[in-house]
């Protein structure tokens, strides 16, 4: 699974009406993430989590306020009470011919993707207020727009090298590999807070 991450300060996504062609706005959020998820032919569950974990955990803020100095890279979108737009876009996994043609066999198929996609959206939903997680029309032609803060941008990969046996961001927990499966384990550091 690959997200392409961007902290903005808005986005929207926009389709065209099936019944009169005319423009209608689907989503729209304020400051927080605009998320491009690609998914792999070969992703399962544990690559969802995998990318849902870090989506809400990525610091892409600053902390401290006006008495204290200012930390960069300090503070997630749930610290920041912003909201996080998902647009689905399999090309995320495209790859490029000898003669310059895209090839996307790489990409899950539609109706797989459909249901996994989902169930990223349920995930997400769940680590953070389901409220301010917004999506836009899987499967469809999409006008997107957005104001890049920063510009921040960055990738997130559930097959990047390495990814298993890391601690996670929030010290919640352990990736373990054993078997060709992965574990979570859940450790005792976890504080009561957000992380």
């Amino acid at each position: 699974m690959r997200l392409v991450v961007q902290r903005v300060k808005s986005a929207s996504v926009t389709v065209r009406d099936d019944g009169d062609g005319l423009p209608r706005r689907i989503s729209s959020i304020g400051p927080g993430i605009l998320a491009l998820v690609g998914l792999h032919v070969d992703d399962d569950a544990s690559d969802l989590t995998y990318c849902a974990r870090r989506l809400l955990n990525v610091r892409l803020w600053e902390s401290g306020d006006s008495s204290s100095p200012k930390k960069p890279w300090r503070r997630h979108v749930r610290h920041m009470g912003y909201d996080v737009l998902c647009v689905s876009q399999f090309t995320l996994y495209g790859t490029l011919s000898k003669k310059d043609q895209p090839d996307y066999k790489l990409a899950m198929k539609a109706e797989r993707a459909r249901a996994m996609y989902d169930e990223f959206l349920n995930l997400l939903s769940g680590g953070y207020d389901g409220k301010k997680v917004h999506d836009g029309a899987f499967g469809r032609m999409m006008d997107v727009e957005s104001v890049n803060d920063g510009p921040v941008t960055l990738v997130i990969d559930s097959r990047e090298e390495g990814r298993r046996g890391r601690r996670d961001d929030d010290g919640a927990g352990e990736e373990e590999e054993g078997g060709g499966d992965v574990v979570v384990v859940i450790s005792d550091r976890a504080s009561g807070g957000e992380g």
